[in-house]
């Protein structure tokens, strides 16, 4: 038979979720999930240095908002958005330029952004809490 005449089976449904993936892939979908968060809670953030900026009374009153733990918990997720998103943005660069384009060193570089975000989220995060 000619290969025209045969068809591949092919998958009716590809579930991302039972495929395991990489993580290169992870880190490349947690980078695009980070900068959409970030951009999501942009209203939030101007918001907050607007009332850090209006007043003495105005920053007591950050103060008080910023002190509530679902506000922490909020601002924890935004500095992880923010940490990853930069790391994985320096990654990006240097294989822009060429560098750990190859698949050892673009996996040991996904897992190295992977761990300095996660740590640089604890311990600012401690900071922060």
């Amino acid at each position: 038979m000619s290969e025209m005449t045969m068809k591949k089976a092919r998958p009716k449904h590809l579930n991302l979720f039972v495929i395991k993936q990489p993580m290169p892939a992870i880190a490349s979908i947690l980078h695009r999930v980070s900068g959409a968060g970030l951009f999501i809670m942009l209203p939030f953030l101007i918001w907050l240095l607007d009332l850090s900026l209006e007043s003495a009374s105005g920053f007591a009153t950050l103060q008080s908002v910023v002190a509530h733990p679902l506000a922490k918990l909020v601002l924890l997720g935004l500095l992880w958005a923010f940490l990853h998103h930069f790391c994985m943005g320096i990654r990006i660069l240097l294989l822009d330029l060429g560098m750990g384009g190859d698949l050892k060193p673009a996996r040991a570089s996904a897992n190295v952004v992977m761990a300095v975000s996660l740590l640089l989220t604890v311990i600012l995060g401690v900071k922060l809490w």
